[in-house]
């Protein structure tokens, strides 16, 4: 072997181990910085926890470390004072079935605007999106007299019908990002099986959906759980708050009971977590899919 040969590969050896360190080190930076930022988005949550388990001297003099006594009772103050577990089914009802109309309007509504042709289809898509634009305050006046022409104040429709309209648009602006990628031909291949619109739109499109159904279920989740705005101003009777109206009951006007608050505030946030964590994997796969698809 000659001495060039050897020398250039001696130099190709020398410029592996080289990368090979340099991909070790940007590895190892990149950990850092994920692992920071994991910190500091689970701190919050790690504080309110603590804030719940603290008495009222404490929320003031120990802002930031462990209590010094641990204030289980403040989450029976909260359950048993502020009606919390009242508020919490009030929530879980109005949240779920928000999410259902909404996943049936806008996965149906998609259907006829992407799939089937028909005079004015773009036109009436344009008009669901203008929905987004829509600031949810300049629209408190006319909801409260509609509502209240129907006679729906006062219920659960008065909270469910409005947060399901504000949220197909959104809804509709998911699906049709997943349900125009999908072939046309497995319409086409159904029809000749036999199928009916009906039976193609449930047998064959939805199916292909999960990711933008997670995606648009959580989306309308948050939306419902942390909503305060309506649930204040169309809802006046007590067995009928929701979980953000129930927290802002255990604001008193001179005194407050902190610790009762946080602790309120960790029950409401628990059903989020578990939302996020059960439906991560299919809200990742949503985002990955659009990627790619863009």
């Amino acid at each position: 072997m000659q001495r060039g040969d050897i020398m250039a590969k001696s130099k190709n050896l020398s410029d592996y181990q080289v990368s090979q360190s340099n991909g070790k080190v940007a590895n190892v930076i990149i950990w850092i910085l994920l692992s920071i930022w994991t910190l500091v988005n689970l701190y919050p949550l790690y504080w309110m926890v603590l804030f719940s388990l603290k008495n009222d001297t404490e929320v003031y003099s120990n802002k930031f470390g462990l209590p010094k006594e641990w204030a289980w009772k403040n989450y029976q103050t909260a359950m048993r004072v502020g009606n919390i577990g009242r508020n919490y089914l009030n929530s879980i009802i109005v949240a779920f079935a928000t999410i259902l109309i909404t996943l049936v309007a806008a996965s149906m509504a998609t259907y006829a605007l992407t799939r089937i042709r028909w005079r004015g289809a773009g036109l009436m898509h344009k008009i669901f999106l203008l929905g987004i634009t829509i600031p949810v305050q300049s629209s408190i006046v006319p909801v409260f007299v509609v509502l209240n022409k129907l006679k729906l104040r006062e219920s659960y429709f008065a909270m469910i019908l409005p947060y399901s309209a504000f949220a197909l648009a959104m809804g509709i602006l998911i699906c049709a990002g997943f349900m125009t990628e999908i072939p046309k031909e497995l319409d086409e291949a159904a029809y000749i099986d036999g199928c009916g619109r009906a039976r193609v739109f449930f047998k064959v499109i939805v199916p292909l959906m999960k990711p933008a159904v997670a995606t648009v279920s959580i989306y309308t989740f948050m939306q419902c759980w942390n909503e305060l705005i309506f649930a204040t101003i169309f809802i006046d009777k007590s067995y009928l708050f929701t979980i953000p109206v129930g927290i802002q009951q255990l604001v008193g006007t001179f005194t407050t009971s902190w610790g009762s608050v946080g602790a309120a505030l960790t029950i409401a946030t628990v059903p989020t977590v578990i939302a996020y964590i059960l439906l991560s994997r299919r809200i990742q796969e949503s985002f990955i899919a659009g990627a790619i698809k863009g």
